[in-house]
């Protein structure tokens, strides 16, 4: 089950990568991990830092992807973006933060749905 879960991941991951760049935004990191958590993408699209996070699931029984970034999510992802910009020594005058919801039903064409912005 937990190797599923995890190929299922990685898949999401991939394609809401592919997304990014085919809109245009260059991938600075992928899977950033310390303690407190991980930042799925760190990407910019060349004025602003756009930190993602990538929601991915099979079916909606447990609502719709985007649905599992809560407040305490969000908020341990602004922390981990924090820390990422003090490692890194980047200076951005603006950083975003988005979700790219990934819903992989079967043999269906992947639904992607970007929420720029969204916490």
């Amino acid at each position: 089950m937990v190797a599923a879960k995890d190929e299922l991941g990685r898949a999401g991951e991939d394609l809401a990568v592919e997304h990014l760049t085919a809109r245009g935004l260059v991938v600075l990191a992928r899977n950033w991990r310390r303690r407190e958590g991980e930042i799925d993408v760190v990407a910019t699209d060349g004025e602003r830092l756009v930190v993602c996070e990538v929601k991915t699931r099979s079916g909606t029984g447990f609502g719709r992807p985007v649905e599992a970034v809560t407040r305490a999510k969000a908020a341990r992802i602004r922390r981990l973006a924090h820390q990422w910009l003090a490692e890194s020594r980047a200076r951005w005058c603006e950083v975003r933060f988005d979700v790219v919801s990934v819903l992989l039903v079967g043999d269906d064409e992947p639904c992607i749905e970007h929420y720029e912005g969204a916490f």
